[in-house]
């Protein structure tokens, strides 16, 4: 069993998390469809979406470089219902596969790609 037992306050919160891409405006709409909320176009160069619930924004900035390599260091699980009900319905919208789904102790998770090919997992 996991506790918070001896947990500190930390010098901040996460605000948002933000993830550098080629497309701003396509992206906040894949991750809208995918977390809930309503896309928004900031700038040309700057979109972002606030998810219901509290959860972190997820901004998408433009940058010039292209993304170096398929693994990330960084990437969000997304719980769903449904693992491959949400499989189906994010690759109709440009998501990627990367495997089956593997199952452990813990539960079920299925390795996935956005539209420019960030690493994210869905998790049950």
């Amino acid at each position: 069993m996991v506790t918070n037992e001896g947990a500190t306050a930390g010098m901040g919160r996460l605000d948002e998390v933000v993830v550098d891409c080629a497309d701003p405006v396509r992206l906040a709409r894949f991750w809208a469809a995918l977390v809930g909320g309503c896309p928004v176009d900031r700038e040309s160069d700057w979109s972002y979406v606030d998810p219901p619930d509290g959860q972190p924004r997820l901004a998408f900035q433009l940058v010039p470089e292209g993304k170096q390599g398929r693994k990330n260091r960084l990437h969000l699980d997304i719980d769903v219902a449904d693992i491959a009900q949400a499989r189906a319905a994010l690759v109709q919208l440009g998501a990627v596969a990367v495997g089956e789904v593997q199952q452990d102790d813990q539960g079920a998770f299925q390795v996935m790609l956005d539209p420019e090919g960030n690493e994210f997992c869905l998790v049950r």
